[in-house]
């Protein structure tokens, strides 16, 4: 099995890139989807924030407000700390689950957002990174996700900077391209990862 760390800065296109690698036949283990699924409503993880956070984190049919507890988490990093300790043990241990249930010889394609800020490297394999220049980043954000300038320019403030996240890279894969460009460039990564995982059987 070869674990790989995929990360990049917000709107570099991460997704696009995963979505491709499990074309290919990588096994995907999402952080963010696995971190929505563990305080769904009913989990022992949405009771903890409940019981951390009060009953106002909620929505009116018993889900998790996420806008509402955005707004207290990201204003106190006490408060973040806090979610934090309650989320990220529960995601560690299902990403451990479906790691564990992956074929002897797959790509595990760990999807991990701040893999550079949490310093999160060497428990990977090989590490790959999704790169765009900044100006691509904030036209995605602006342009596809309808952020405005200021809200995207500050998400991009609050994570990595470029250069951190090129330095811990094993492989880069630069997402200025056109989506044809990008296929070529993410089958010959598929390529480089299949081989490796040969290798470390």
């Amino acid at each position: 099995m070869l674990k790989v760390g995929l990360t990049g800065g917000i709107g570099a296109g991460k997704s696009e890139v995963s979505r491709l690698l499990v074309e290919h036949g990588a096994v995907l283990i999402d952080a963010d989807r696995i971190a929505r699924e563990v305080v769904a409503p009913g989990t022992p993880g949405l009771a903890a924030v409940v019981q951390e956070f009060g009953e106002d984190v909620l929505t009116g049919d018993g889900s998790l407000d996420r806008p509402k507890l955005g707004s207290i988490v990201f204003a106190d990093p006490q408060r973040l700390a806090a979610l934090n300790s309650i989320v990220h043990p529960l995601v560690g241990e299902r990403s451990r689950a479906l790691e564990e249930a992956a074929a002897e010889d797959a790509v595990v394609v760990h999807d991990v957002p701040l893999l550079t800020e949490n310093g999160l490297a060497p428990l990977y394999d090989v590490v790959v990174v999704v790169d765009a220049a900044p100006a691509t980043q904030l036209d995605r954000l602006v342009r596809l996700r309808g952020m405005t300038e200021q809200d995207a320019r500050a998400r991009m403030a609050a994570q990595a900077a470029r250069e951190e996240r090129r330095q811990i890279a094993d492989v880069v894969v630069d997402n200025d391209v056109p989506l044809d460009e990008l296929r070529a460039r993410v089958q010959e990564v598929w390529a480089e990862l299949t081989r490796r995982a040969h290798v470390s059987r």
